[in-house]
């Protein structure tokens, strides 16, 4: 039974991995139209209903100082939490589940190849 648990566990990081470093930014673009209604990104990106998303992999929660955060965000912001693949995947996957009352209403994206898609459009705007 420990050995199902752990091959499990590892299949599972593997297969995350793997949707990481598979992400297409040209297939993540048309993805990320969905986001456009609350959220820009790209030269002179502002905050919408949502703060602009240039520079988003790799900083930390909440970091946009033009915009007002939910009080979660602030907190993973204040305990050091990074937008790094993983926390963007799970935020991706279901906003309102990785963070209780933030005020991003979107639903989540279900297809792990599709959140790899984005993080890889997003990843563009980083400089």
């Amino acid at each position: 039974m420990k050995r199902l648990v752990i091959w499990t566990i590892v299949a599972w990081v593997t297969s995350h991995i793997a949707a990481y470093a598979d992400g297409d930014p040209a297939k993540g673009e048309e993805v990320f139209k969905q986001c456009v209604t609350c959220h820009a990104i790209g030269p002179g990106a502002t905050n919408k209903l949502g703060p602009p998303l240039n520079k988003v992999v790799g900083i930390s929660w909440a970091s946009s100082s033009s915009y007002s955060y939910s009080a979660g965000l602030l907190a993973g912001h204040n305990a050091g939490r990074i937008w790094d693949n993983a926390a963007l995947d799970q935020w991706l996957t279901a906003p309102q589940k990785m963070i209780p009352g933030t005020k991003m209403f979107f639903g989540g994206l279900d297809d792990a190849k599709q959140r790899a898609d984005v993080i890889a459009y997003l990843k563009q705007f980083a400089d």
